[in-house]
């Protein structure tokens, strides 16, 4: 059975319905596939056009995908990564750090459970929580036990 070459467009949609991706993303991906210069820059500028192509949902999902496992500083990489525009990923990351606390102790929670017995036990516990992307405030707040309140 033969296989048809893929368009730039139809390579695009295909990545697109499997998640949202940024445009940023896309031109990096397509990048090797464009055989007319200039013709990725019109088909993302359509896909755009037509809503396909969403900074918006690119941020709400990395958001959802993301903010239940780690801290902020791995978020924040991850966004810009992604080419998003820096005030939004700014916005995004305030509204993160209002939760980082609860979402580091569930975090926390999952994987140990117990407040360390020794030092050892408590460095590794913080150590893991750095590697997520905690804060050190946070961080320091979690494994030492104390509340919000």
């Amino acid at each position: 059975m033969a296989t048809l070459a893929l368009t730039l467009k139809g390579r695009a949609l295909r990545l697109l319905s499997a998640r949202e991706y940024s445009r940023a993303e896309l031109e990096r991906r397509l990048a090797a596939y464009e055989e007319v210069p200039g013709s990725l820059e019109s088909v993302l500028d359509e896909l755009q056009a037509k809503g396909f192509i969403s900074a918006q949902r690119v941020l709400e999902s990395v958001l959802h995908r993301r903010a239940a496992k780690l801290g902020t500083a791995r978020i924040r990489q991850e966004l810009q990564s992604k080419g998003l525009e820096p005030e939004a990923v700014a916005q995004a990351v305030e509204q993160l750090r209002a939760s980082e606390v609860d979402r580091a102790r569930e975090v926390w929670r999952k994987k140990f459970g117990t407040p360390p017995a020794d030092s050892a036990e408590r460095a590794k516990q913080m150590r893991f929580l750095a590697s997520r992307g905690f804060g050190g405030d946070a961080i320091h707040r979690v494994v030492s036990g104390a509340s919000d309140d």
